[in-house]
């Protein structure tokens, strides 16, 4: 930009004049400025712009003022509600703004960065009302980077906003709006008042989704993931992905048993894949993510597929994957895991490489107006917080909206950032076929009412401009007859959810030991392999110190604390093949400053992580602190997790209170994807979990809450009480031949307790112990306290301390399943006659009383004596003096024979 770029004519003047009676009161740049325009004025050259200080130079100055001002905010003038009449003139954009006027009309002026070197002003402002103003409205100008705008410009400008379009092409945008109104139709006549979310109103999403998808295919995009909600989905399902009519009809009808597995979902919800035709002969796969009614919960979800499928490509990863999220106005305006999720994509452990982000704006959210909606201007606002461009267009304009959706793709291709078309249209429908939209907006409704559908309208425009009758109607004549085809035929089958990098996976919860031990000399060498520090490489000297303890205690066979064993678990997985993933706040040195999985130089900042001494080539170890965020990076999780069944995928709480922030992916996704959509998820959560005496949200990991969501096999709740268990668990779960969510409550005093160590026999022989019991102390057996996680050792530490006798201790290590015969086994070890006893930290409302009580009844014969803290409200005190009092007084009534 230029030094005049922005100043008002009138300034300039003013500080001309000034310059000229007191040229002391200005700065030495402006008075060197203004000198030299007095030379260039006694003197110009022939042909050249006027001297800067004449009218002439003034309105000059305007001219390239407005061009700006245009390109800023030209987006105000356009045309793009079908509903709403077109503005003419807006105060900051009119001649009379920038001190000119129409006699200055015809006038040539001298422009810099404009598609002309020199134009009339009625030219210059016939390109930028066409290319702002028209049907299409852009928000460009806040991008920070200059090449990125003038990109747009020059992609903009010289077409004024209108792509080129071929007679095959157009014929082609005729034949999928017809696809997208027809088959609508076809829904309504066979299904009257059947709940489909009608795209009708928002008919060009059909033709603008073919459309992106063949100029992604020519950027080099050979695999597609979408997320979208349930409006248009069927439509989409049907006229992008290709899923059969019948398959359809089948669903309408209710008799597609053949679809439904474990409990399945409603149709609206349900994804699918496809390989479709590309460029140059070859394929794209589409994958359409399975979602829950949370409209927006599936965003982080698809960028984590994504980001999973870029990873196993390599370098080239983001060129072939694109995510694309259809989005609707309300809730791109209304949800805060847009934000989140917009947030994620440019930080390296989650950017994708750029979204297109569609927004189908039918301008009302269920029943509220957008008034009512959003405080923001325009429904996308939140986007332009990464600096995104967003197109604004209208959507009954088909030609706009293809063309600038292939705008978008090609901004997204060449510079790697999300990018955002919204689509202002309207839903011709109430929220559902059985609403009725004039109880709360009949006047919307009645302009709705009039309105001919699109794919009409653009046939007319077709007919108007030559083209002939008979072959826009054999366009409709064939679809049509697909359609009618349909209703003859039976649905066809389903593809099996467990193929390409899921095929050597089960589905089920198949009951298998496996081994898990590793040789002591592998754990040896892992060891020593992982204490070496590069050359030249500083670390901190505490945490050097950490890592030859480490390495000492497993070569002396000494102590190994929860962080060396966990190390330990992963260098064993990767030097196997096996991949690691692990995400989180503060995950790479661990909230607790146990993992230290990242070692920084303490001279020069760089990174190192131990662990990628010990990977294999196509293995990666990746530890990603993540934004202050838990809805979307679990979110983004999950998705990693659907994509890489191959691959350790773990995200781990802050502290366990804090996976609270992403109750909707826990409940609508993890334990619930495979019994609604047949999606399974090896995604490990860790949760640090333990009453330490700091207050509600730093004690509880809400066990409660995973066990209420427990049931058919859905998920792993265990609680490891040393660091073999949790060795032994982690390698489980890769090595078991199905994938299944593992809760892992962790500790937090318990990382440096002097108790809670293992040693190297324990990794190289043994497995998983999902019961574990010890005999009592002395005498003979009087009471079994039963018990889960840390309170095992505040009991422990309490007997040992006061050599008390008679109690013996049984820990339950996994929580869900439960496992009922090893229960039973250990539980038939002891004396007839003596009390048991349920032992937890946790108020008797949570924790896992009240799901395991039951069980543990029958397993008994009575019902086993409750010890813990009394129903509550919130999971702890706050006082740490009375926290370390109730947990004293638990322990005391536990043990009292």
């Amino acid at each position: 930009m230029g030094i005049l770029d922005n100043l008002t004519p009138q300034w300039i003047e003013n500080q001309y004049e000034l310059w000229k009676r007191e040229p002391e009161q200005l700065s030495e740049e402006w008075r060197a400025f203004f000198t030299g325009f007095d030379l260039g004025a006694a003197a110009p050259a022939p042909g050249t712009p006027p001297a800067p200080g004449s009218e002439e130079a003034l309105k000059q100055s305007s001219v390239q003022s407005l061009i700006y001002r245009y390109r800023d905010i030209g987006h105000l003038l356009a045309c793009t509600d079908p509903l709403s009449p077109c503005k003419i003139e807006h105060p900051l954009l009119s001649l009379s703004t920038f001190g000119l006027d129409p006699s200055d009309l015809n006038k040539t002026f001298h422009t810099r960065r404009f598609m002309k070197k020199s134009a009339t002003l009625k030219d210059i402002l016939q390109v930028l009302r066409s290319t702002y103003c028209g049907s299409v409205g852009v928000e460009f100008m806040h991008l920070q980077d200059p090449d990125e705008r003038q990109w747009l410009i020059d992609r903009m400008e010289p077409v004024g906003n209108r792509g080129e379009f071929t007679r095959e092409k157009r014929l082609l945008l005729l034949k999928k709006l017809k696809e997208a109104a027809l088959f609508e139709r076809e829904l309504h006549k066979r299904f009257p008042g059947q709940t489909r979310f009608s795209l009708e109103g928002g008919d060009v999403l059909i033709p603008m989704l073919d459309a992106a998808v063949a100029k992604a295919a020519s950027t080099g995009v050979t695999d597609v993931v979408f997320g979208m909600p349930h409006r248009g989905r069927l439509n989409v399902l049907c006229n992008i992905f290709g899923m059969p009519y019948e398959n359809m009809f089948a669903e309408f009808s209710d008799n597609s048993e053949y679809g439904v597995v474990g409990e399945g979902d409603v149709k609206y919800h349900k994804g699918f894949s496809v390989d479709v035709p590309g460029a140059d002969g070859g394929t794209v796969h589409l994958t359409l993510t399975s979602n829950p009614s949370h409209l927006e919960a599936i965003d982080p979800v698809v960028q984590g597929k994504c980001r999973a499928r870029q990873d196993r490509i390599g370098s080239d990863g983001e060129t072939r994957v694109l995510p694309l999220l259809i989005h609707g106005d309300a809730a791109f305006s209304g949800q805060g895991v847009v934000a989140e999720t917009l947030n994620l994509s440019q930080l390296a452990g989650y950017r994708t490489g750029g979204t297109l982000h569609i927004v189908l704006n039918n301008q009302i959210g269920f029943t509220t107006s957008a008034v009512d909606a959003r405080s923001s201007h325009y429904a996308t606002d939140v986007a332009k917080m990464v600096q995104a461009p967003v197109f604004h267009v209208y959507g009954d304009d088909a030609e706009a909206v293809v063309h600038v959706t292939e705008l978008a793709v090609a901004y997204r291709d060449r510079y790697r950032k999300d990018v955002v078309v919204e689509v202002i249209c309207y839903r011709r429908h109430g929220h559902n076929e059985g609403d009725e939209p004039y109880f709360t907006q009949p006047l919307m409704y009645q302009q709705i009412k009039l309105r001919p559908q699109l794919h009409s309208l653009y046939e007319m425009e077709l007919l108007a401009e030559g083209f002939e009758e008979d072959v826009l109607k054999e366009i409709e004549n064939e679809v049509v007859q697909r359609l009618a085809q349909a209703g003859e035929r039976q649905a066809a089958s389903v593809e099996s959810a467990f193929l390409a990098h899921w095929s050597g996976m089960k589905p089920g919860v198949a009951k298998v030991a496996v081994p898990t031990s590793v040789p002591s000399a592998t754990l040896l060498e892992l060891s020593e392999r992982l204490a070496r520090i590069p050359d030249g490489f500083t670390p901190h000297p505490k945490v050097a110190a950490v890592l030859q303890k480490r390495r000492d205690a497993v070569v002396k066979g000494g102590p190994l604390d929860w962080g060396n064993v966990e190390t330990l678990a992963y260098a064993s997985l990767l030097s196997s093949g096996v991949s690691v993933r692990l995400s989180g706040q503060d995950v790479r040195r661990g909230t607790f400053s146990h993992r230290h999985s990242t070692l920084f130089d303490q001279e020069s900042g760089a990174t190192y992580m131990p662990l990628c001494a010990v990977v294999p080539e196509r293995t990666h170890f990746c530890a990603f602190d993540s934004m202050l965020a838990e809805f979307s990076v679990l979110g983004f999780e999950y998705g990693y997790s659907l994509e890489a069944p191959e691959a350790l995928t773990i995200w781990e709480a802050q502290y366990g209170d804090f996976s609270n922030g992403a109750q909707v992916i826990i409940d609508q996704f993890l334990v619930s994807g495979e019994a609604k959509w047949e999606r399974s998820s090896g995604l490990v959560l860790m949760l640090p979990h333990g009453y330490e005496g700091q207050g509600a949200e730093h004690s509880s990991a809400r066990i409660e809450r995973f066990l209420e969501l427990a049931a058919a096999g859905n998920i792993q709740a265990v609680y490891p009480t040393t660091p073999a268990q949790l060795f032994h668990v982690l390698r489980r779960q890769m090595l078991q031949p199905f994938r299944k969510p593992l809760i892992l409550f962790t500790p937090k005093s318990l990382l440096r307790h002097p108790d809670c160590v293992s040693r190297l026999e324990e990794l190289s022989s043994g497995g998983f112990r999902e019961v574990i019991a010890e005999p009592a102390a002395g005498a003979s057996v009087c009471q079994v306290i039963i018990c889960s996680g840390k309170i095992y050792y505040d009991l422990l530490g309490r007997i040992r301390k006061e050599q008390l006798q008679g109690s013996a201790l049984l820990r339950i290590e996994q929580l869900y399943p439960l496992p009922i015969e090893q229960l039973r086994d250990e539980l038939q070890r002891f004396p007839a006659g003596v009390r048991y006893t349920w032992v937890q930290e946790e108020p008797r409302n949570m924790g896992a009383w009240r799901f395991i009580h039951e069980p543990l009844s029958e397993l008994l014969g009575s019902v086993p004596r409750y010890v813990g803290r009394p129903d509550a409200a919130a999971p702890a005190s706050g006082s740490h003096r009375l926290d370390r009092v109730e947990q004293e007084r638990i322990v005391d009534e536990a043990l009292k024979i």
